[in-house]
């Protein structure tokens, strides 16, 4: 399929990963477990492609979510260990309202996608996805991702809520196809997850079990 201009690459490593949950940043509306309706993009058709992938840095969970309640799935590019993710080929006007939804902020303003490719990072504000960050390319395409502007150090670990971990979960299988045994070590181990979640308890909620200690 040939790909138009405009588009990037957006790398996901949280409930984005999923389909259904981005499809609420593009399309409006409040995803399944969610407190909150987010607004939409002003493109609202589908990612062109969806790819998996892995992207250098690491992922964990801290600050509270006001979509899930409990931590946030925060990253941080500069961990020495990599992440499994999502990416999702949008438009760049796309990808800037998605951006702007993660900072609760109205979508409709491009991001500058030249300054970002010369700088490799750019920061747009204070808040935990406010740096946006070139992760290189992909069958030619920039691949570029939200983060957190502090390290992971700055902040103290937050357990992250069933529904969220439900979500992540559902886009790790989506993405990677990973059965849900390997979903569940995987987040259980991330910090703030295991800090409240054990390997068992993440799988029942994979399973759609009851929401254990977490």
């Amino acid at each position: 399929m040939t790909v138009p201009p405009g588009h990037v690459w957006y790398a996901s490593y949280g409930a984005n990963m999923a389909a259904h949950r981005l499809d609420r940043y593009l399309r409006g509306g409040r995803p399944p477990g969610g407190t909150r309706a987010n607004p939409g993009c002003r493109d609202r058709t589908p990612p062109a492609r969806r790819r998996a992938v892995w992207i250098s840095g690491g992922v964990y969970f801290a600050l509270e979510s006001p979509m899930w309640g409990g931590g946030l799935a925060v990253y941080d590019p500069d961990l020495p260990t990599v992440t499994p993710a999502r990416a999702h080929l949008v438009t760049v006007s796309q990808f800037s309202d998605i951006a702007a939804q993660e900072m609760y902020r109205q979508p409709g303003t491009d991001v500058d996608m030249g300054a970002l490719l010369a700088a490799g990072r750019l920061r747009s504000g204070p808040g935990r996805y406010e740096l946006l960050v070139v992760l290189g390319a992909l069958d030619g395409l920039p691949l570029v991702t939200l983060a957190a502007p502090w390290p992971m150090a700055a902040v103290r670990p937050v357990p992250p809520a069933a529904a969220y971990l439900r979500t992540i979960g559902a886009g790790l299988a989506e993405a990677h196809g990973w059965p849900a045994g390997r979903i569940a070590a995987h987040l259980a181990g991330l910090p703030g997850a295991r800090e409240r979640w054990t390997p068992g308890e993440v799988a029942a909620l994979l399973d759609g079990g009851p929401a254990g200690t977490g």
